[in-house]
């Protein structure tokens, strides 16, 4: 099923497995973070989380650029606090409904990634990089540092690695992300999407419960103490073990088979 916001800002294609992609379509502005956009990529985000037979989310887009962030010259032509508030809130709840979704979100990165564009790619739970794409946060070389994509960045990225990118503006090309943590996966722009459907192949593979249940489990860890997070894997692993698809895989170990799980 193909189905078009009424912008035409944004691309929605879903196929049997419940892998829904979600095309940035608006290649003459590079694909930018402004409020048409984010609130059609809100939209297609809060359904897919609300809808139990997605397993995966694949953000892509459409053109030569992946996603330049906010449009500047929006943002020039809107001095106002008030606009500015709303906008970063506005982009902060799309990003965060990317870490809350229950299924992971793969970003099919065909060309620049800048600002909340890198941001974007940061946020979601896996990205692989066409080898001809580059990325940065290049918020600094106009006045603006890049506050809200250094969120997810650093999270990402090794700190000092992040903040060079912040501070500098600078691009860094595809194998740089791979090897800094950026991305997870390079592969020459025309096998980008064989590479981004083996990913998703090995993920819609797995029962959806235990991999909504690791996602939200491995983000909550991450924010506590060492003992803190302990304890909540502890739980979390143990409640796992208690589902119909634990108990299946269990049990298959056992028998020497591969599980039959109902999906």
């Amino acid at each position: 099923m193909t189905t078009l916001n009424s912008e035409q800002l944004l691309l929605v294609t879903r196929d049997a497995r419940g892998v829904v992609t979600l095309t940035l379509n608006d290649p003459a502005r590079f694909n930018a973070l402004g409020t048409e956009m984010l609130s059609a990529l809100q939209q297609a985000l809060d359904a897919a989380g609300r809808d139990e037979s997605v397993r995966v989310v694949v953000l892509a887009a459409a053109g030569r650029a992946f996603c330049a962030g906010h449009n500047l010259k929006d943002m020039a032509a809107n001095p106002e606090p008030a606009y500015y508030q709303k906008l970063f809130a506005q982009c902060s709840r799309m990003m965060l409904t990317i870490h809350k979704l229950p299924v992971p979100v793969i970003a099919r990165v065909q060309g620049m990634a800048t600002a909340a564009g890198c941001q974007l790619v940061a946020q979601c739970d896996l990205a692989v990089a066409a080898d001809t794409a580059s990325f940065a946060t290049s918020g600094i070389h106009y006045g603006l540092f890049c506050a809200t994509p250094s969120v997810p960045l650093v999270r990402n990225v090794p700190a000092k690695r992040a903040m060079e990118m912040l501070l500098t503006g600078d691009f860094i090309d595809a194998h740089t992300a791979l090897a800094q943590g950026l991305v997870n996966r390079v592969a020459p722009a025309e096998a980008l999407e064989a590479e981004v459907e083996k990913l998703v192949q090995s993920i819609v593979n797995k029962p959806r419960v235990a991999v909504a249940m690791g996602k939200a489990l491995v983000y909550q860890q991450r924010e506590l103490g060492m003992d803190a997070a302990y304890q909540l894997a502890g739980q979390a692993m143990a409640t796992n073990m208690m589902d119909a698809a634990a108990q299946e895989g269990a049990r298959a170990f056992a028998d020497k088979r591969q599980p039959a799980w109902k999906q």
